[in-house]
């Protein structure tokens, strides 16, 4: 166990992300002494839009493929007190069109990752993992992942994401490495990828465009608002125990239906909006978490509910249509070739 308070120098990696850029505020808000190495490859769901309101002398993005060591390397310095690993390819169903990106991040980019830490004397290393690498739970009110519920994961991302963390357990193990994990279920908040779930209902809601489900939308999802999300990790982060898994979860399962009439019903819009499409293959059924064991062990509890962080996320998204349109196109990477001189994906 360790703690914030000597926790100065933070190295996060996919800190230019919808959950990796809400933290990094988070770090910099609550802890006035510590610095941010931020490392992001700048992919698709990475950006820079996500990080112009950080004007702090604290917070140093670096441009980098987590598969790279020398970047990773270069990047990383000696004596690092925390690398929190957020950098991943996490969008289901980009995995069941193409797999192999998903392996080579996920997978080789955590061993890159948990190698240097290594070489580089960090003292802890955070892996941000899915409750998605527990499979699919029956549909009963009892039913719900713990940290010890067995792996099953049913998609190639959430067979990449419990491959990372057999990696994370293998190099505690064998080397030592001061290792913990999280795992939580679906994020909803400010700066999320137009093309993820409720940020797609809401942006397609205010234009009155159909609103897509799966199925029979009855598939039931753990929901969380970001913020409640990163403070979570910041406990685990500073009060974990080494080698421990943390399963983060807000209480809050909801089926997909019930979240495309909440968007609806909060914006005042139709319910003849939904449209039901085929479900997608392999799509598991139900998600439920069990948080305990951070609620019991390092005081933790959501500080939204559903209705409160829904009503943030849509007043957010409602002040900001320029980054949608802007994320919607991939504008924001005009402005890293404006600040760089590079284009997003040049090596």
């Amino acid at each position: 166990m360790t703690d914030m308070e000597n926790m100065r120098r933070i190295f996060v990696t996919g800190g230019a992300g919808f959950i990796g850029s809400a933290f990094v505020r988070l770090l910099l808000e609550e802890f006035p002494s510590c610095e941010v190495v931020n490392f992001d490859a700048l992919t698709y769901a990475g950006n820079l839009d996500n990080l112009k309101e950080i004007q702090d002398g604290r917070h140093r993005f670096v441009r980098g493929d987590i598969c790279d060591p020398a970047a990773v390397l270069a990047a990383l310095e000696e004596g690092t007190d925390c690398l929190v690993n957020f950098a991943a390819e996490s969008h289901v169903d980009r995995s069941i069109h193409s797999a192999a990106e998903f392996v080579r991040t996920n997978v080789l980019g955590t061993q890159v990752l948990l190698d240097a830490a290594r070489a580089k004397g960090v003292g802890r290393f955070v892996q941000v993992s899915t409750d998605e690498v527990m499979g699919s739970l029956p549909e009963r009110d009892d039913a719900f992942f713990k940290e010890s519920s067995p792996f099953e994961p049913n998609s190639p991302y959430s067979a990449s994401k419990a491959a990372a963390e057999h990696l994370c357990r293998a190099a505690r193990h064998t080397h030592g490495t001061d290792v913990v994990l999280t795992r939580c279920g679906n994020n909803y908040g400010p700066r999320q990828f137009p093309e993820k779930f409720l940020p797609l209902m809401l942006s397609n809601a205010m234009r009155d465009l159909p609103i897509p489900v799966y199925g029979d939308g009855r598939n039931v999802r753990d929901w969380i608002f970001v913020e409640d999300h990163c403070r979570a990790i910041l406990a685990v982060m500073s009060k974990g125990r080494a080698g421990e898994v943390y399963n983060i979860g807000a209480r809050n399962e909801r089926r997909n239906i019930e979240v495309a009439e909440s968007v609806l019903d909060a914006l005042g819009k139709p319910r003849t909006l939904l449209q039901f499409v085929k479900d997608r293959p392999g799509h598991d059924r139900r998600y439920a978490i069990d948080p305990a064991k951070v609620e019991t062990e390092l005081d933790w509890r959501p500080r939204e509910t559903w209705e409160s962080g829904l009503q943030k996320t849509i007043r957010w998204y409602q002040e900001n249509a320029e980054w949608v349109e802007r994320a919607r196109s991939g504008a924001y990477r005009d402005y890293y070739q404006k600040q760089y001189g590079q284009e997003v994906g040049a090596g």
